[in-house]
């Protein structure tokens, strides 16, 4: 649509004070929809590593709309951190896939796993719009029933 804002997605430093600021809208977020605002299971110290990734969406204005992070989670396969768009419906969250899955296939990653909690149905409805299928909860998710986990293969 004409009217839509133009987005530009780019790697940023997960410390700078944009991110700071759209994680700490992500936590309320979280904390209102789940019950618990994610920090416990997100360390910025992740971003660190050669195979990790930050990213933020920026608007035409060059305001900070949107974030979002790839670390290593196995051999061959990327976790999706910290997903977040400030507005919906104007394709922040469908651009910030595009460009961390991107950015995982040339990282050398064959697939993106990621949790969500199960009450947070826009997020389940969004991964499954965009290709990604249910798989056992992993990690420090088994066993929890408000988990859903989701992988997606990259082609």
């Amino acid at each position: 649509m004409a009217d839509q804002p133009r987005l530009q997605v780019m790697r940023e430093p997960g410390d700078s004070a944009d991110a700071q600021w759209l994680l700490g809208q992500l936590s309320a977020t979280l904390q209102r929809i789940t019950g618990d605002s994610g920090r416990s299971s997100f360390d910025a110290q992740d971003l660190l590593h050669p195979g990790a990734c930050f990213a933020v969406a920026r608007n035409q204005a060059g305001g900070a709309v949107g974030c979002g992070a790839l670390r290593p989670l196995n051999r061959g396969v990327a976790e999706l951190k910290r997903m977040y768009a400030a507005e919906r419906g104007l394709g922040i969250g469908g651009a910030l896939l595009a460009f961390l899955e991107g950015e995982a296939r040339q990282l050398g990653y064959q697939e993106i796993w990621l949790e969500t909690r199960r009450i947070n149905q826009q997020a389940v409805r969004f991964y499954l719009r965009h290709g990604y299928q249910p798989i056992a909860n992993y990690g420090r998710y088994r066993g929890n029933a408000d988990a859903v986990c989701f992988a997606k293969a990259l082609r």
